[in-house]
C-alpha cells in the first residue's frame, strides 16, 4: 500500500511478549513468574530479555542482569531466549494486522503502527486485538493517537490488554507534569541534559526555547525535543520493507578479557561475524563502530567514517582496531561490539529519517 497519512494512528504492542509465547508452548507457566535471557543460565553473564507481569511485580526489568533478577525472585522460572519460535509468533500476529485491510508498519517483533481513518478508532482496536488473539493465542495493547508519538505513548496507558486514546486535546492533561524521561526516545541520560537545562516535565519542555535545545542538542535534536514536548510528530504510516542500515555483532564474555592480545581476537572475530552479515546483503560499509564495557560495568561507544565504502573485510577490521587504540590501558573488558553501518540500496547513507523511528 506505500506510505499514507491517517486521521489516526494505532500502535499495536503485543503484551510481556516472549514470556507470552512461552507460556502458550507451557500453559502450565501461567501466573507463574517466568523469565527469558540469554541461554537461561543465571550463572552466566547475561541480561532479561523481558519478564511475565508476575517477575515485575518483584521489581525485575529489561536488561537487567540475569543474575540479579533471579535474586529478586529466586522461584522464577528461567528461560533461554528461542529466536525461531518468537519470529513464528511475531509473523502470525503481523499477518493477522494485514488482515484488517489498513497499512501497517511493522517496528520489530513485538509492535506495529496501523493506520485508521473512521469515526470509532476504539472499535478498531478492539478488532486488532481480536485478530491478533484468534490468531497466535497473544493479547496486545493498543494506544491510538492523532499521530505515531502520541499512539506510541497512549499504549503504555493501555497494558495490559486495553485500549487507550491519546491526542491533541488531552497530550497536557495527561502528559503536561510527567518526567521528560516518560517520552518516547527520551532515556535517562538525555532526561538528565534536560534537566540541566530546567526542563524536569513534559510541560515545561513544550514550553521551552528551541534555542536553548538547539544550544545543548544541535539543530536537528534539538528541535525533535521540542516537537515532542508537545507531542508532535508525524501520521504517515509506512508499509515499505523496512532496509537495515547497520549489522551489530557484541558478545558478553564470562571471564574478563585481561590482555590486549585477547581484545585484538575478540575484536577480530566480531568484526568477521557483522562483515558476513553486510556481504549477506551485498552492500558496503561507510561507518564503523566500537562498544567495550568495562568491568564492572562502565561502558563506552566510538565510530569512525571509514575514508570510502568498502566491501572489504582486512578494511573493516583495520579501522576496528584503530578504533580500539582508544580503549583505555589496563582495564578488564566484559563486554565488546562491533557496528558495521551500510550504504543505503540508494546510495546515501540513511543519515535523513526521523531521529525517533522504533526500528533498531
Amino acid at each position: 500500500m506505500g506510505a499514507r497519512r491517517f486521521r489516526w494512528v494505532l500502535h499495536v504492542d503485543l503484551d510481556q511478549f516472549l514470556a507470552a509465547v512461552e507460556v502458550l508452548r507451557r500453559p502450565e507457566l501461567a501466573g507463574r513468574p517466568v523469565i527469558v535471557g540469554g541461554r537461561g543460565d543465571p550463572a552466566e553473564r547475561t541480561v532479561v530479555s523481558t519478564a511475565s507481569y508476575e517477575a515485575r511485580a518483584h521489581g525485575v526489568r529489561s536488561g537487567m542482569p540475569l543474575r540479579v533478577a533471579v535474586r529478586k525472585v529466586p522461584e522464577a522460572v528461567v528461560l533461554p531466549v528461542d529466536r525461531e519460535a518468537y519470529d513464528a509468533a511475531s509473523a502470525q500476529v503481523m499477518e493477522a494486522l494485514r488482515g484488517l485491510g489498513t497499512v501497517v508498519e511493522v517496528l520489530g517483533w513485538d509492535e506495529a503502527f496501523l493506520g485508521y481513518d473512521g469515526e470509532d478508532p476504539e472499535a478498531f482496536a478492539r478488532r486488532a486485538q481480536r485478530a491478533v488473539l484468534d490468531a497466535s493465542g497473544l493479547h496486545c495493547s493498543v494506544g491510538i493517537g492523532d499521530n505515531k508519538i502520541r499512539a506510541k505513548i497512549a499504549t503504555g496507558f493501555g497494558k495490559p490488554a486495553g485500549v487507550y486514546r491519546l491526542c491533541a486535546q488531552t497530550w497536557s492533561e495527561v502528559m503536561g507534569e510527567r518526567p521528560t524521561g516518560d517520552l518516547w526516545g527520551v532515556g535517562a541520560r538525555v532526561s538528565r541534559r534536560l534537566a540541566g537545562l530546567g526542563f524536569d516535565t513534559v510541560a515545561q519542555l513544550a514550553a521551552a526555547d528551541e534555542a536553548d535545545l538547539v544550544g545543548e542538542f544541535g539543530p536537528r535534536m534539538g528541535a525533535w525535543y521540542g516537537e515532542l514536548g508537545r507531542g508532535q510528530g508525524s501520521a504517515v504510516v509506512d508499509d515499505t520493507p523496512w532496509v537495515a542500515r547497520g549489522h551489530s555483532r557484541e558478545t558478553t564474555y564470562q571471564r574478563n578479557l585481561t590482555t590486549p592480545g585477547q581484545v585484538e581476537a575478540a575484536l577480530r572475530e566480531l568484526a568477521a561475524q557483522a562483515h558476513a552479515d553486510t556481504e549477506a546483503e551485498g552492500r558496503a560499509v561507510f561507518r564503523v563502530g566500537l562498544k567495550v564495557r568495562y568491568a564492572p560495568f562502565f561502558t563506552r561507544t566510538l565510530s569512525r567514517k571509514l575514508p570510502a565504502p568498502t566491501r572489504s573485510l582486512e578494511e573493516v577490521t583495520a579501522a576496528v582496531l584503530d578504533l580500539a587504540a582508544g580503549l583505555e590501558p589496563g582495564r578488564e573488558v566484559r563486554l565488546l561490539g562491533v557496528r558495521a553501518e551500510m550504504v543505503m540500496p540508494d546510495g546515501g547513507t540513511g543519515g535523513g529519517s526521523t531521529p525517533v523511528r522504533g526500528r533498531v
